[in-house]
């Protein structure tokens, strides 16, 4: 979708210029202050403050249940906090209706019009404000070439594939040019590859428009890939707001670690720990690794470590003493990209190991119940503070 023009600028170096929240002077676009939403007895969102800003695309990530989707349906006026206030632009919202607040939402279903055509659809909402046919057909007609969707106007949904029923609420959810778009659950009814190239497409449109997006999703790597930043939830609470990288190598606690990616997190005892340097005794081996976290020799801590951080071989070592567990080849994974080893080690745990395909054909490959070493080294891994599971 991205235009010749958006195509001379990377879209990489848009966003990696892009940290308004490291601006002391930016001023959030949204601000969630101190929302909470009961239903009877149930809390959905509890005491949860948030800033998003301008022209940020953001993504709210949690399982089912989380909050996450209510956080949306109040932002869009569909439910009111029981405690709290939401603000756009500085203004509250409180009391504001849904057709009165200047964002449109994008529902997971897609929620077409199966009687009316394409460009009805997409004309729908602006018939509803009253616009002049002149100015309905030119919109329409806009939102339609953004989307690449000329050429099936006349069409109904019924008669289109996912993808294009999901280009067209997008075109719809655009039509009325919001500040803001909330999309829940946009790329769910996907297919997996359709799924990942509609993530780049939204990247380019929200960048061409300079809109306000906020994602929904259970999908870590759709959060991954999309957003600027990630605001992890678990039981109506946000756990930890930051960057997909630093979600990713730098969890703040147990859960944000083990849902967001594969990790191992081993327990342990904190044998030294000085200059930024931390050894922890745990039941696979000794772990050295770098942290800045304050601990004392005898402290119990936990050290998470990705599986593409693990180097898998058949040949000990130099120093097996240290950041090297051996074990057996439990299971095997072949996913033509990469392949996936569970290796089981002496005292019970089970560490997965991913190493890249860069060839077509491996002569010895390691196979089932082979004796192996894995290694990494001191920035592989990181020490996890507080215990929010």
């Amino acid at each position: 979708m991205a235009t010749a023009a958006s195509a001379t600028k990377s879209l990489g170096n848009i966003r990696r210029a892009f940290e308004p929240w490291n601006d002391p002077s930016a001023r959030p676009l949204i601000e969630f202050d101190r929302v909470t939403k009961r239903f009877g007895t149930a809390t959905a969102v509890d005491d949860l403050s948030l800033g998003i800003y301008p022209r940020e695309f953001f993504a709210l990530l949690g399982a089912s249940g989380c909050g996450k989707s209510t956080l949306l349906r109040m932002l869009a006026g569909f439910e009111e906090p029981t405690a709290g206030d939401i603000r756009l632009g500085g203004e509250s919202l409180r009391g504001v209706p849904p057709y009165r607040r200047p964002l449109n939402m994008m529902f997971q279903s897609y929620a077409l019009f199966p009687h009316m055509s394409v460009e009805r659809n997409v004309a729908f909402g602006l018939r509803q404000d009253g616009m002049a046919r002149s100015e309905i057909r030119d919109r329409v007609a806009e939102m339609l070439k953004l989307v690449k969707l000329e050429p099936y106007a006349k069409r109904r949904p019924q008669q289109l594939s996912g993808g294009q029923q999901q280009r067209v609420a997008l075109a719809r959810s655009l039509a009325k040019r919001p500040k803001v778009l909330l999309l829940d659950e946009p790329l769910g009814a996907l297919d997996k590859k359709l799924r990942e190239e509609t993530q780049f497409e939204l990247m380019d449109l929200q960048q061409e428009l300079g809109l306000t997006f906020v994602v929904v999703t259970h999908d870590q790597e759709e959060a991954m890939t999309m957003s600027d930043r990630i605001a992890v939830m678990r039981e109506g609470r946000i756990l930890q707001v930051a960057a997909p990288a630093v979600v990713y190598e730098a969890p703040t606690s147990r859960y944000v670690a083990d849902f967001v990616g594969n990790v191992t997190i081993l327990e342990g005892d904190v044998e030294t720990a000085a200059n930024g340097v931390v050894r922890l005794r745990t039941a696979a081996g000794l772990v050295e690794t770098r942290s800045g976290a304050a601990l004392a020799p005898g402290e119990r801590a936990s050290f998470a470590i990705r599986p593409e951080k693990l180097e898998l071989s058949r040949r000990a070592p130099l120093d097996p003493s240290v950041n090297a567990f051996r074990g057996l080849v439990w299971d095997i994974a072949y996913l033509g990209d990469v392949t996936l080893f569970n290796v089981r080690l002496p005292a019970g745990e089970t560490v997965r190991s991913t190493v890249v395909n860069r060839q077509r054909e491996k002569s010895e490959q390691i196979g089932w119940e082979e004796e192996v070493w894995l290694t990494f080294d001191r920035e592989a891994g990181v020490i996890l503070e507080g215990d929010a599971r």
